[in-house]
């Protein structure tokens, strides 16, 4: 009974490093994204899909884009088009002591761009597009609350060491300080030598109560039996969203029309 789906950052695949993920991108006109856009038609679903390595054009960026790729996050109708692309705007560029080096600018070009999309009146209403690193800038949320957003949407790939201290914080914060629907489908497990997701996918609701939850990594590796190497199953989470109750929040609270954007836009400005 979904009408909704939204996949995971790197639902396509995960690369060993940047040169894979460079080799084995493709336009949005390419064969990949019209597999997804047949499926949503098919199913009839609304398909998030995050995290899709987008080729960069290099006739209208130049050479120096051709060994890039943008991590863009699709919106695609049961009608099987893409609504919207969200090109994601914070790279995460990190070097964690004992842990990955993670570089995501080595290979990937930053958007520009905040993106919503009314589903007209649906069961998932005003989407807000991010990306995984974007839960890090509030500032980025509230611009998308303010254009009129009612779900967000967070497909991640989170590190384990990360996820572990801030994942369930930091978006639990974005649904409370924002009044929305928080949709966040994770990567699990270890995908290669040198990268292990944080997993934990969520849904959480305006007043920042998680309603249904996958396992995390370490779930996956503290317990005897299969998946203990931290290798996982895929696992679907669901939940209905009430946009009755997401309204009587907003009414009951009227956090939005309290901020002082009248001081906090100029500071942003400088």
């Amino acid at each position: 009974g979904c009408s909704f789906l939204a996949l995971p950052e790197c639902f396509h695949f995960i690369g060993s490093d940047a040169r894979a993920s460079i080799a084995q991108s493709e336009s949005l006109d390419g064969p990949s994204v019209a597999r997804y856009c047949e499926l949503a038609s098919r199913h009839g679903l609304w398909l998030s899909c995050g995290g899709f390595h987008e080729r960069c054009d290099v006739s209208r960026l130049g050479p120096a884009v051709e060994e890039r790729v943008y991590n863009s996050h699709l919106l695609i109708s049961p009608d099987g088009r893409v609504e919207v692309t969200y090109r994601k705007i914070h790279l995460f560029d990190v070097d964690i002591p004992n842990g990955p080096v993670l570089m995501e600018s080595r290979s990937t070009l930053p958007g520009s761009d905040v993106v919503t999309f009314d589903t007209g009146g649906g069961v998932c209403g005003v989407l807000g597009l991010t990306t995984c690193y974007d839960m890090r800038f509030p500032e980025l949320y509230a611009i998308l609350t303010r254009s009129g957003a009612q779900v967000l949407l967070v497909p991640s790939a989170f590190t384990v060491p990360t996820g572990r201290a801030h994942w369930l914080a930091l978006l639990r914060a974005r649904a409370i300080e924002c009044q929305c629907y928080v949709l966040a489908a994770a990567q699990v497990g270890r995908h290669n030598k040198k990268r292990q997701s944080w997993g934990q996918a969520v849904i959480i609701d305006p007043w920042g109560t998680v309603l249904a939850e996958a396992p995390n990594f370490d779930m996956l590796t503290h317990h005897d039996g299969p998946g203990s190497s931290g290798e996982a199953s895929p696992t679907i989470i669901t939940a209905r969203l009430d946009m009755g109750m997401l309204r009587s929040i907003r009414e009951k609270m009227p956090v939005q029309s309290h901020h002082r954007h009248d001081l906090f836009s100029a500071e942003y400005r400088k």
